[in-house]
């Protein structure tokens, strides 16, 4: 794992020089603390900070051909690079390292701009092509890597985060209202928005290519879950035995490296699978890191523990308070660069400190086997709205929703009333490909009421749920209900956040590389032809998964419903019945008029009830973490002072 940064003219006469690189690659000291790289020419200029995971002795960055003519930095991982190495070398190619970074070299020499397709790996990648004059930015399949852009006076600057960007002092720093009301609608900015006014981010799967003045960027690669690849004619043991394989080559590709690595263990299935298969399979000695909460509501150690006592592994375990939360959010968000609308992160940035200090560099988690393999209860609810929707009168269709979030204290199925109520939202809306985020989105926006009445005058279009449809593959009306909700799922809350805010940001403010052998491109495309009885199995969430897994974990985690990573969100910012300091001054009503992004009294009215604990549903406290979040970007990034951490508690 690294960061890397880089410029291209396009009409600007001043070549990019080390030093404006130095100032962009050292804003993101923390991915690669391990030491800089540069290179320049009259055309582009190249940065790298590592982090040192494969041939640590040798693999500095830029990386090089033999008459260096081509350039790449490169941040990420290609975990089947062994494999591509030696067809390379096969091939004719010489190789002067032992990185993963130089088959990406002679990939591109060897199959131009199709060099991509060949890799297993999360990645975000800049080429320079010497003899083409061309630059080629690319982004890994699902994004799991960030990679950021923008155009200024005749340059293009791009970065693996936005602090490398602001460092430069031509880049304008402001945030942009369109892409915060996004945030408070869908989690997350869509493609190629960022929370900042014309800072754009590489869509997953995608390529960028500038070459001669032009730019384009195409989509190489796509979640597809076209009918027309499912087989349905397979017996489910056949499918179980070849995902069981598919999970164990993808578990031991993730494992190469030249520095230990160790894994997160949740007490769910999705982290008890990754380290079933180290355990059983490798001969990496298992190190298993978790957090856990003194809040009961929030905390999983006892799972956790039975894992770690079937597995026998050396375990490391993070206790989290609410003050834990309030003093680390501040930098969360600094490294997440971005409004966040739950606290999650933060446990997770500090579980990372943890493996940091027990002295490893890696580690796998278990992300993303809910959107491959149908896990989230939103799928389940989606699946008996549209049961009842075929009968929107009947009184015990929807009761089918009250077998849902068994784990939540205040769960929206547990009034009648209101339960009807809420689901019954965009129950109209059956044929639409975002169905089953209606109810989800529509309390997601009640924190829009929160704005300003400059900042929605300022918005020339307010956003709607249609706004969707620009990220939507045009056969998607073909396919399953299931798969459109599953594409949906993957390219807002999985990859806009999930991946970013609450995985490699949070990973990476400790300098930890993570990894997820769920989202290998064969797992992914396997389980896209899966019939989808065979991913929710009634109301049985990742049938196939537990199936594959039969013998491997406890019967008691294989067959436990699925319990959503959560952690407490407004109450951690309360103590003693006061906001902490920096809340206070974040949230009064002189600060929020300053800003001018939301209504002051709208904001104290939401702050007294945080403090008289009455925020208990999601709205409000998505609203109130929102707003936090937001006023913490606007004083640490579009304050005058040069952008730079902030020094809260």
């Amino acid at each position: 794992m690294c960061g890397i940064a880089g410029i291209m003219n396009f009409r600007s006469a001043v070549p990019p020089s080390r030093a404006e690189l130095k100032d962009m690659i050292e804003a993101v000291y923390h991915r690669g603390p391990d030491g800089y790289g540069y290179f320049t020419n009259q055309k582009v200029g190249l940065a790298h900070a590592r982090l040192s995971i494969i041939d640590i002795t040798g693999g500095d960055q830029p990386i090089r051909n033999e008459d260096q003519t081509i350039q790449v930095v490169f941040n990420g991982e290609i975990f089947n690079y062994l494999e591509l190495r030696k067809a390379l070398i096969k091939l004719g190619h010489r190789f002067y390292t032992h990185s993963d970074t130089e088959v990406i070299v002679h990939l591109y020499e060897q199959y131009g701009l199709e060099f991509v397709a060949h890799l297993n790996g999360q990645f975000a990648i800049a080429l320079w092509d010497d003899n083409h004059q061309r630059l080629v930015i690319a982004r890994d399949r699902v994004g799991i890597r960030p990679l950021f852009y923008t155009e200024n006076d005749g340059r293009l600057y791009f970065a693996s985060e936005i602090k490398s960007l602001f460092s430069h002092p031509s880049i304008p720093r402001k945030l942009n209202l369109r892409s915060l009301q996004e945030i408070f609608t869908f989690w997350t900015t869509l493609p190629p928005n960022s929370l900042f006014d014309g800072i754009k981010t590489l869509p997953p799967g995608s390529m960028m290519i500038n070459e001669r003045g032009e730019r384009k960027i195409i989509k190489y690669w796509d979640w597809d879950f076209s009918p027309d690849n499912v087989d349905n004619n397979r017996s489910a043991e056949d499918w179980a035995e070849e995902l069981k394989s598919l999970m164990v080559d993808s578990v031991r590709l993730q494992l190469r490296a030249d520095v230990p690595v160790g894994a997160y263990l949740s007490g769910g299935l999705d982290s008890s699978v990754i380290t079933s298969l180290i355990k059983n399979f490798t001969d990496t000695p298992l190190r298993t890191f978790s957090v856990g909460f003194d809040d009961k509501e929030f905390d999983e150690s006892r799972y956790q523990q039975e894992l770690v006592d079937y597995l026998d592994t050396q375990h490391s375990h993070v206790v989290c308070k609410h003050s834990d939360i309030a003093n680390a959010f501040p930098k969360v968000i600094w490294h997440t660069e971005s409004t966040i609308l739950r606290t999650a992160p933060t446990p997770l940035m500090l579980l990372s400190g943890a493996v940091e200090e027990a002295g490893y560099k890696v580690v796998l988690t278990g992300e993303g086997a809910d959107e491959v393999f149908g896990g989230y209860d939103i799928f389940k609810e989606a699946k008996v709205r549209r049961f009842w929707s075929h009968s929107p009168n009947s009184k015990w269709r929807p009761l089918i929703l009250q077998r849902l979030y068994p784990y939540l204290k205040h769960s929206p199925t547990g009034s009648g009333t209101f339960s009807q109520n809420f689901f019954q939202q965009g129950l109209e809306d059956i044929d639409k490909p975002y169905f089953a985020h209606i109810p989800r989105w529509a309390t997601t926006q009640r924190g829009l009421q929160f704005l300003s009445d400059e900042a929605k005058s300022a918005i020339e279009q307010q956003i709607r749920f249609d706004d969707i449809n620009s990220l939507l593959p045009k056969n998607i009306h073909r396919w399953k209900p299931l798969n459109q909700d599953q594409y949906i799922e993957a390219n807002t809350l999985l990859s806009g956040y999930l991946l970013s805010s609450q995985g490699d940001r949070v990973a990476m403010a400790n300098s930890i590389e993570a990894r997820f052998p769920f989202l290998d491109h064969r797992v992914i495309e396997f389980a896209s032809q899966l019939p989808n009885r065979y991913k929710i199995m009634g109301l049985n969430e990742k049938y196939m998964l537990k199936k594959a897994m039969l013998g491997l974990i406890p019967d008691r985690i294989r067959n436990r419903s699925k319990q959503p990573y959560r952690a407490p969100d407004s109450q951690s910012f309360i103590i003693d019945g006061k906001p902490i300091d920096y809340v206070a001054y974040l949230l009064s009503e002189e600060r929020i008029r300053h800003s001018g992004y939301f209504n002051p009294k709208a904001v104290s009215l939401l702050l007294k009830k945080c403090i008289k604990g009455r925020a208990v549903g999601f709205a409000d406290n998505m609203a109130f973490v929102g707003i936090l979040s937001t006023m913490l970007v606007d004083e640490m990034f579009l304050s005058e002072q040069k952008p730079c951490a902030m020094d809260f508690p």
